[in-house]
């Protein structure tokens, strides 16, 4: 069960990889049909079939990259439905009283849920709240798939507990910052507001006197969400928003970092703040990199990629301080 999981997490942070490319290619419509892709299993490649594909969706002609981009995340995500599946049932199925039940079933909820909102993804034509919430989710997905891991791996290991609620408390407030801050970058990109400010650190032009918190927080009434219903001022908000938010990120996890590495005596815990650190520095540049060269693919996708490594890292601190006794931190 454990190799299982392990497998499960890395298979998640694939699909997170993946959700962003499709996102970042402008394929989140590639296929206007679901499961399915113009009514089958795999897209459209003859003559015939993309012809029928064209008659029966002409607002939405065949584009072959980005409906095999939709696809290909779609086929992985089902694939991890089915790990989760497993882990459920053999959660289920095995006797042993420490084996974890209620987070497996709680992770099989959270896969179904997410189906739909992938569905309604498409259904809803990029409605920008379904569209966060479904990165949140597969966020959550991954999250939840790590603590199940570390919950196993502490049962093998016999890890003693409870351990500092003090310091543990000041993890668990960073990693509400950083979800958070994920959320913001959620939106930001849902509403393809990521290069709304092309100037480094502030945005050009009197923006302060341009922000709309109002509009850039609410959705406009719109047939179709695809490349953003929100006018520049609202965009602009959420952009620097989600700047200031990644100042606030940045320093309140660089602070518990150099906290943990001068003051916790348990070295695993000092390799993760070092850990943090390094993975939040490289957060950071690669943000910065997204405005300075005008969001390049493979930039954009990795910054999604480290956010999820960021939250994990994070998942790993919180839970050790928890796990650790007689901790002192000065």
């Amino acid at each position: 069960m454990k190799k299982l999981v392990l497998c499960s997490l890395l298979l998640a942070l694939v699909v997170i990889i993946l959700g962003a490319y499709t996102r970042l290619t402008d394929a989140g419509l590639g296929c206007p049909d679901w499961p399915g892709c113009y009514g089958h299993l795999t897209v459209p490649s003859s003559n015939d079939t993309v012809a029928a594909a064209n008659a029966a969706f002409p607002e939405r002609p065949v584009e072959a990259h980005k409906a095999w981009n939709e696809m290909i995340h779609r086929y992985f995500a089902g694939a991890l439905g089915l790990c989760i599946l497993a882990i459920s049932i053999l959660a289920l199925v095995r006797k042993e009283p420490d084996t974890p039940t209620k987070l497996p079933l709680l992770l099989l909820g959270l896969v179904i849920f997410q189906a739909a909102l992938g569905m309604w993804t498409v259904t809803m034509n990029l409605l920008p709240v379904v569209v966060m919430g479904h990165l949140l989710g597969g966020f959550t997905v991954l999250s939840c798939l790590f603590l199940l891991y570390l919950r196993l791996h502490a049962r093998s290991s016999q890890m003693p507990r409870p351990g500092n609620v003090h310091v543990s408390g000041l993890a668990l407030t960073g990693m509400v910052i950083l979800v958070v801050q994920i959320a913001l970058g959620g939106w930001t990109s849902a509403n393809y507001a990521a290069l709304a400010c092309t100037d480094m650190p502030l945005c050009e032009g009197d923006w302060l006197n341009r922000l709309d918190f109002g509009g850039a927080y609410s959705v406009p009434e719109a047939d179709n969400y695809e490349f953003g219903a929100h006018d520049y001022a609202q965009r602009m908000t959420m952009h620097m928003v989600h700047r200031v938010g990644a100042v606030i990120t940045f320093l309140y996890l660089t602070w518990l970092g150099l906290r943990l590495i001068l003051r916790a005596p348990q070295s695993r815990v000092k390799l993760a703040a070092c850990l943090m650190l390094a993975v939040l520095t490289i957060q950071l540049g690669l943000g910065v990199s997204n405005v300075v060269f005008s969001l390049p693919l493979a930039v954009a996708v990795a910054h999604n990629a480290v956010a999820a490594t960021l939250l994990l890292v994070m998942i790993w601190i919180t839970y050790s301080l928890y796990r650790y006794q007689g901790a002192s931190y000065g």
